[in-house]
């Protein structure tokens, strides 16, 4: 028999934010993919204009102009898994666990790679700020010279750029490589890093609270170029020795991921493999809501 699809899908789907909470502190823009491939949002025009006590009339009358966004999915495919019996597997999850764990682990980490780099700014579309720590060597592979360490006063001046952005103190988040988690842990004061932790939790995956910052932490964020004006590194990209490692922070409503279609695709009764062939396809995306990336602010490490 024909393996149930609807099974393998939905564990994959209810299995794709684990270990990667921070991909969930942003907007979700699934409702509006069509045909599991393409997001397309009406896009309101301009708020109409208020006059405080009106002393001309009649008004002008404004009509407003509606756009759309409409991007497409990328396409996340694993490499063909061979499954026996497959049908014996549907019936435990942790059979079905076992059998997909390293392959939605690396499809999970890919996607997530992705779609970090989709939300990242550059200088001329966003926010960029550098470290301003003491001199260290730099902790990326593949990569040589010093750099100078994040610090807790580098976070507070992120802060500072989104308060005079206006946004809203609710729902930021700051995700942090682990080498430069121990930086920053390293820089606090004994008072600072009680406060800090006493906004651990676990389950969200946040690691504790700082200038209104949610701390999250990840083996590894983004990195970027060593230009004039810093631009993120696309994926898979050979490292340079002059990139630097990176710090994404963000408000929820500025940053949009997409959900679309889910695939498992088959191939039964294999007489070269005897058993079953099968593999996966999920087409995800993001995006930054505003093209000023208002509410995303990169640190990112200066070279010394």
């Amino acid at each position: 028999m024909a393996i149930q699809r609807e099974i393998w899908q939905d564990h994959i789907e209810g299995n794709l934010f684990k270990n990667n909470e921070f991909l969930l502190a942003s907007t979700d823009a699934s409702q509006y993919v069509l045909q599991g491939k393409v997001v397309h949002i009406p896009q309101a025009g301009a708020a109409a204009t208020v006059v405080k006590n009106r002393s001309s009339v009649p008004a002008t009358v404004v009509q407003r102009t509606d756009t759309d966004i409409t991007y497409v999915l990328d396409e996340f495919t694993t490499d063909p898994i061979l499954i026996p019996n497959a049908e014996t597997f549907e019936l435990s999850y942790n059979k079905r666990e076992s059998v997909l764990g390293e392959y939605e682990s690396s499809l999970r980490q890919t996607i997530a790679d992705n779609l970090l780099i989709d939300w990242s700014p550059t200088s001329t579309t966003g926010t960029i700020i550098r470290t301003t720590g003491a001199t260290t060597e730099s902790h990326l592979a593949d990569t040589t010279g010093n750099r100078k360490k994040f610090t807790v006063n580098d976070l507070k001046y992120a802060q500072l750029q989104m308060n005079k952005q206006n946004v809203p103190m609710e729902g930021r988040y700051a995700l942090i490589s682990a080498d430069m988690f121990q930086q920053l842990t390293d820089d606090m004061s004994a008072t600072q890093y009680r406060d800090f932790s006493a906004a651990y939790d676990v389950k969200d995956g946040v690691l504790g609270r700082l200038f209104g910052f949610n701390i999250m932490m990840r083996g590894s964020v983004v990195t970027y170029d060593n230009a004039g004006s810093p631009v993120v590194n696309p994926y898979g990209a050979d490292a340079e020795d002059t990139d630097n490692d990176g710090v994404l922070c963000w408000q929820v409503s500025a940053v949009e991921r997409a959900l679309g279609q889910i695939t498992f695709f088959e191939r039964t009764g294999d007489p070269t493999y005897y058993g079953d062939i099968y593999s996966v396809g999920v087409r995800m995306g993001a995006r930054r809501r505003r093209a000023d990336a208002k509410g995303i602010v990169a640190i990112v490490q200066a070279a010394v």
